[in-house]
């Protein structure tokens, strides 16, 4: 990589790294950041990125959340706390959170725990109890939710 880019060769190659994924303002700043650029480049660029709608924290934090809760099945806790370590403002976090409908939070919470109770081997009742809980809770679900269906699960063993 060279090291010296003229606004006009940053501007290229950081369009094209908002172009292959969602991209939130801080992710941009920071790869910028990475290319040497000084803070007013920088908020030129991101500027020109927002105006040709190559940048869209609301776009970034909708499909954040729709694809961490549908791929690697994160709970609203979860997705949340990583929209906030980014930056993402609460109004966008709660817009974002509204792509995900109940059935489907539901759905995805309760195939979840199933597989995560069939699949956690320990004999010690109260140790599989920990693990599975421990687990959700990880993957951002609510701890009633949580705790609710993990006594539901024991009580079919």
């Amino acid at each position: 990589m060279k090291d010296v880019f003229t606004i006009k060769d940053a501007l290229k190659k950081i369009e094209h790294y908002c172009a292959y994924q969602e991209r939130c303002h801080e992710e941009v700043e920071s790869k910028l950041r990475t290319m040497k650029m000084d803070s007013d480049e920088i908020d030129q660029i991101i500027a020109h990125l927002i105006k040709d709608n190559f940048l869209n924290e609301e776009r970034f934090a909708c499909s954040f959340a729709r694809g961490k809760h549908r791929i690697k099945y994160w709970g609203n806790i979860r997705i949340t706390n990583e929209l906030k370590f980014r930056k993402i403002n609460h109004r966008l976090i709660s817009t974002a959170l509204k792509e995900i409908t109940i059935e489907e939070y539901y759905e995805t919470f309760e195939k979840l725990a199933l597989r995560t109770w069939e699949n956690t081997r320990e004999t010690n009742s109260l140790k599989k109890r920990k693990k599975v809980c421990d687990s959700l809770l990880r993957k951002g679900f609510e701890s009633n939710l949580v705790y609710e269906k993990v006594k539901g699960l024991e009580s079919m063993d």
